[in-house]
């Protein structure tokens, strides 16, 4: 078959497919999205165990060639190659495999049964369907080009739905990889686009149009793509950026503690959107704790910041100065080691800002009681972490404004397959992963079937039968059993001499 890539507008070839599209320029936007509705009208319409059939080929593929996808990640990420097929490829596996296993149970047709229907609907039976969106467009950051995007794309496309790839700043390679890969595992062609990284390739495609967006990246992208989805009324799940917080308590392994704070700082040169920046303790454990997380930060390998990140932190370090906070290393933009912000507080704009820089603001709390209060200082609420006693930490989890709170740990659990992710606040909404994610890329249609030839319920009513259906209100709703035994008594009376 003959088609254009739509990055580059050159014909490409994919032997033994099935023609889909005819040969198009990049610009020939209209072709492209009937290219894309069609494909995924078909796709829709094959069971699930065959579209799953299609993911599980690509997983095995994808599996052999991990060094190849590793090395298609841009070199610019400050990792090596083991970090990427552990943070990205391994993970991303594991989620293909979920679905592989979950997704006939996520999307089985669930059918209500006789309890908890009231009694007035008898012969009502009720099932909720689960349908594709249709055209999903996924919208990829560049700091985790391949997993974030990637587990998306294949929750979408096991939902029956079409997909275009909008991927990050040096992800494009990655993602076309993955698209070739998924081509040569069975995936008709036209169901799945990649476009080019620029921000003007991405608001294209949200002009082009979907049923649903996903957009990973920062609150001020998030806003800008909503912006244009209000006029059409397009829903989306918005995954965006934190100023995550470490609460340390006094029953704490400061070790353990430190350990991870470091991990989170150094994983990808600090580029997470879940990194540690804020640090809770009240005074003593924070004196037991300076030390020890000082000589672990020390471990991390210096990152360059970008020119945008620098000046945005030297402004964020000198307003914080300015208010009172004690900064601890040096500003060194080209060779940046973590700084640590001492003395910092809720209304220092470098506690309330997201950035990919190795910046860890220190707040001290009068009493672990206010730490909820003084999380909420902060617009965001992606994660949070607490460390020490479980059962402490619980108790506290439930009071916190978060998607996720880990207990005794940061960032590694969430890329469990079977974990749901998300933000509250001005860190997004919906879910990505997951059975709720999976759930987020479908459309939920609900099918009422009315059994039984009675259509008395249809007749009109008059206000005589006012009193009968006030003594069925009472019957069913009354405030004691008496009351409501009594009640049904009078109606079965009253339903003798009807």
């Amino acid at each position: 078959m003959n088609a254009v890539d739509m990055k580059s507008g050159e014909v490409a070839k994919c032997p033994g497919c099935e023609p889909v599209w005819e040969a198009m320029t990049h610009s020939d936007a209209s072709t492209a999205c009937a290219v894309l509705k069609e494909a995924q009208r078909r796709w829709a319409a094959k069971p699930l165990s065959e579209r799953l059939r299609v993911l599980r080929a690509a997983r095995h593929t994808l599996a052999e060639r991990a060094g190849e996808l590793a090395d298609a990640i841009s070199p610019q990420l400050a990792r090596n190659r083991t970090d990427t097929l552990l943070a990205e490829v391994l993970p991303l596996l594991e989620a293909c495999k979920f679905l592989e296993r979950e997704a006939p149970k996520v999307l089985k047709t669930r059918r209500l049964g006789l309890r908890g229907r009231p009694l007035w609907l008898r012969g009502v039976w009720a099932e909720a369907h689960r349908e594709p969106l249709g055209h999903v467009l996924v919208i990829a950051p560049a700091n985790f080009p391949l997993l974030l995007a990637g587990a998306q794309t294949l929750q979408a496309l096991a939902a029956g739905n079409s997909v275009t790839w909008k991927p990050g700043n040096g992800g494009g390679k990655a993602a076309e990889l993955m698209a070739a890969i998924l081509l040569e595992a069975g995936l008709p062609w036209g169901l799945l686009r990649v476009t080019g990284e620029s921000v003007e390739a991405g608001m294209g495609a949200v002009r082009d149009g979907a049923d649903k967006v996903v957009f990973t990246g920062s609150p001020a992208g998030g806003r800008a793509v909503l912006r244009e989805l209000a006029e059409t009324q397009t829903p989306a799940v918005m995954e965006l950026s934190g100023t995550d917080a470490v609460v340390v308590l006094p029953s704490a392994d400061m070790q353990r503690v430190a350990k991870a704070v470091a991990f989170g700082l150094r994983l990808n040169g600090s580029a997470v959107c879940m990194a540690p920046r804020r640090v809770f303790a009240n005074a003593a454990t924070m004196t037991a704790l300076r030390p020890i997380l000082q000589a672990e930060l020390a471990k991390i390998p210096p990152v360059a910041l970008n020119e945008n990140v620098a000046r945005q932190l030297s402004a964020l370090l000198d307003e914080a100065k300015g208010a009172g906070a004690e900064v601890l290393g040096q500003f060194e933009p080209a060779r940046q080691s973590p700084l640590m912000v001492e003395h910092a507080d809720g209304s220092m704009e470098i506690t309330r800002t997201d950035m990919f820089a190795p910046i860890l603001a220190l707040i001290q709390t009068p009493s672990m009681m206010h730490v909820p209060e003084l999380l909420a200082e902060s617009p965001f609420g992606l994660s949070a972490s607490i460390f020490g006693n479980e059962g402490e930490a619980r108790a506290m989890a439930a009071s916190l404004k978060a998607g996720s709170v880990l207990i005794n740990d940061v960032i590694v659990p969430t890329v469990d397959p079977r974990v749901a992710f998300g933000g509250r606040g001005a860190s997004g909404f919906g879910v990505t992963r997951g059975p709720e994610g999976l759930l987020e890329m479908t459309a939920l249609k609900m099918v009422l079937v009315r059994r039984g030839a009675s259509t008395r319920y249809l007749d009109p009513t008059s206000d005589e039968d006012a009193t009968l259906f006030q003594e069925a209100i009472i019957a069913m709703h009354g405030r004691t059993w008496r009351e409501r035994a009594a009640r049904t008594v009078s109606l079965l009376k009253a339903a003798r001499k009807i």
